[in-house]
């Protein structure tokens, strides 16, 4: 009886292989602390949602941006003033200055990759005493002080409201989609992201490579069934964060192959030989196909076998992705168009698929806009807002005309008029209702949680509402504060 004959099997590449996705611990520690920092943080920008926030530096628009940030998402900030927005907002947002009245200011390079608005800017008020120390006791709400306008609720809550409009409707991203990577548009950072994992690991002799070439990512190489091998893939290294993408339904691939069966691979946990979860899918030799694998539909595997007590998918925590040509199914079964050899496949683009839209313009308006001429309305017994709305230049009857506006634009949107706007934490329970009657207060604070959370809901498509605190603190049911509203 003779021994069957291993081929060479590759040390440089099997090592090549652990230092490049930091299998190694203290490997792993020493390119983080050398190499790695400057190439993670790009690394980040291809992965991470865009949303512009107009009036970036106001009450409400400098607590969104934040909250953004700590989120991870990438943040265009339109602002008059850029170097106060620089000195309130830091270096990590990307500025626009502009001005909603003028609209030649409003460049459509700031609209670049937007997939959604969140409108915080308004009319100036102060109050008549001048912008001094007592301003911040008029925010409090401790002692009323007479306000006035600075500048003409015409001009910004109409007017502006037109031009802003005007751009987001020529130029902002489907609503449904969120791009992952855009290998037409390819970068040295996509590059750094993704590299080789194949059967050398496990002792085999497959080779593989992605590369970007003629506006796709190209991966290819030789599979090999020898010393027990028989899969060849690329990998991304671990996004740190993990991507968040619990607002959509799955993963949308658009390919051209080699008539081959292939795997798509993702893991929500940041093990490197954790479980992974797998979807294989066809591929007609040489023609264009888009490839949509729902979360649901992704089987738990460990090492090509299935795991039967696996939970599902976290779609709010994925940590890498994978493509894969591999000899195996599952338990043992064979691809049926597995072939040993030479193979490619060429990829466009990545990214997250959603069949319920969600919303694009995030408008920050006002309770108390139709109230003013309004038949049966007690003045007495309304905010001052309200009351003062003539001496105040028509303010919220302008602020009105503004919501007609983003209403009429075909934009999927999303209208909150707060309450009373305080400087309070935030930390209570939030009640919305429609119609138009809400008094009370709520926190700044609540508001730019609120406006985060309409971006990732389709509950929160084409609604208006107004919105106060609750008296007992907690948590609010977002996704059930939403489904509450109706259309309109």
């Amino acid at each position: 009886m003779t021994k069957k004959k291993r081929s060479r099997w590759d040390l440089g590449r099997f090592w090549q292989t652990l230092t490049y996705f930091e299998i190694i611990p203290v490997v792993n520690f020493w390119q983080r602390l050398f190499s790695r920092k400057t190439s993670q943080k790009k690394q980040q920008k291809q992965t991470k949602m865009k949303i512009l926030v107009v009036g970036a530096t106001g009450g409400v628009g400098k607590r969104v941006v934040k909250r953004l940030l700590d989120r991870d998402y990438d943040v265009i900030a339109l602002v008059r003033d850029a170097n106060r927005g620089k000195a309130i907002l830091g270096d990590r947002v990307n500025l626009f200055e502009a001005d909603l009245t003028i609209p030649q200011t409003l460049k459509p390079e700031m609209m670049s990759g937007v997939s959604a608005v969140i409108c915080c800017s308004g009319t100036r008020v102060q109050p008549v005493k001048g912008d001094t120390p007592t301003r911040e006791k008029y925010y409090q709400g401790i002692k009323f002080y007479l306000p006035e306008v600075v500048d003409s609720p015409e001009q910004v809550e109409y007017q502006g409201m037109k031009n802003l409009v005007q751009l987001v409707t020529q130029h902002i991203q489907p609503a449904t989609d969120r791009v992952l990577f855009d290998f037409t548009n390819p970068t040295a950072d996509i590059k750094e992201t993704w590299g080789a994992l194949d059967d050398v690991v496990m002792g085999g002799v497959s080779q593989s490579n992605i590369r970007l070439a003629n506006n796709q990512a190209i991966f290819s190489g030789i599979v090999s069934t020898d010393n027990n091998g028989g899969f060849a893939s690329v990998r991304t290294r671990n996004f740190q964060p993990p991507l968040d993408l619990s607002g959509f339904e799955g993963i949308e691939l658009r390919v051209k192959g080699d008539g081959k069966r292939y795997k798509f691979i993702t893991r929500c946990e940041g093990k490197w030989d954790g479980i992974g979860y797998c979807y294989s899918f066809d591929t007609i030799y040489n023609f264009p196909t888009t490839i949509r694998i729902p979360f649901k539909d992704l089987i738990p595997v460990f090492r090509a076998k299935t795991v039967a007590d696996a939970d599902q998918l976290d779609a709010s925590k994925i940590y890498s992705m994978q493509l894969m040509l591999s000899k195996f199914e599952y338990d043992g079964r064979l691809n049926p168009k597995f072939e040993a050899g030479s193979f490619g496949i060429e990829i466009e683009y990545i990214k997250a698929y959603s069949t319920q839209p969600k919303p694009q313009f995030i408008l920050i308006s006002s309770a108390g806009v139709t109230r003013p001429n309004r038949p049966g309305i007690n003045l007495e017994e309304e905010p001052p807002a309200v009351r003062m709305n003539e001496q105040l230049g028509g303010i919220l009857t302008w602020k009105l005309r503004g919501e007609e506006v983003v209403k009429a634009s075909g934009l999927n949107y999303t209208i909150i008029r707060p309450c009373a706007l305080t400087e309070n934490p935030g930390d209570k329970l939030l009640y919305a209702e429609q119609g138009d009657n809400l008094k009370g207060q709520v926190s700044r604070d609540a508001i730019a949680q609120l406006c985060i959370q309409a971006v990732q809901l389709p509950e929160a498509v084409n609604k208006t509402f107004e919105v106060k605190e609750e008296d007992q603190p907690g948590d609010t049911n977002w996704q059930k504060l939403f489904a509450s509203l109706s259309k309109n």
